[in-house]
């Protein structure tokens, strides 16, 4: 892999072990692959880390995702928690949101091992599921079904905002970038 380039905004950097809590807690993935024609394609998949890989699914059927990984191993994975939009100048152009945000970089494989599709259907009814559900527990009759994807990450990066308290926002305090801009009347 190619060296990244360097982080613009460093202060946005998540330790490992805040990068490794949203990986367990995130709820949605968007992975994103190269076709054959050249062009991106991002798809929206739910994700369990095992054995510290990402590990995802989808249908068994040909299509778009599977034709981009056979194609192409290297993939990029992003998983976000959006928070709230808030101001912190005086124009609308100052304005941030909180968030944090995993963005892996690996290649992906196909996972054929029936132990090990197994392994993935658990842990993700183990983080998906809910126990009310009272359905017969680690029965998944239609993995044939599907296909399983493993993501050796190979490179990873987090980054946050957290929300500022509302003393430290606009209008209580002004961090305009352009200060010396004026309004045009309305």
């Amino acid at each position: 892999m190619s060296a990244p380039p360097p982080l613009r905004r460093a202060d946005k950097l998540m330790a490992d072990d805040e990068v490794r809590a949203l990986l367990a807690r995130g709820y949605c993935s968007r992975l994103a692959t190269v076709g054959a024609d050249g062009y991106p394609y991002c798809v929206p998949l739910l994700y369990v880390v095992v054995d510290a890989e990402i590990w995802l699914h989808n249908t068994a059927a040909s299509g778009h995702l599977r034709a981009n990984v056979e194609h192409e191993a290297r993939v990029c994975l992003e998983i976000d928690e959006p928070g709230e939009v808030f101001p912190f100048g005086r124009f609308e152009c100052d304005t941030s949101i909180a968030y944090a945000s995993v963005v892996i970089f690996g290649r992906i494989r196909i996972v054929e091992d029936a132990p090990a599709k197994q392994r993935f259907f658990e842990a993700l009814m183990a983080k998906y599921g809910d126990p009310a559900w009272q359905r017969a527990p680690d029965f998944f009759p239609r993995t044939h079904l599907t296909t399983v994807y493993a993501i050796v990450v190979e490179r990873v990066t987090g980054k946050a905002t957290a929300l500022p308290a509302a003393a430290q926002r606009w209008p209580a305090v002004d961090r305009t970038t352009s200060p010396n801009s004026v309004a045009p009347p309305r």
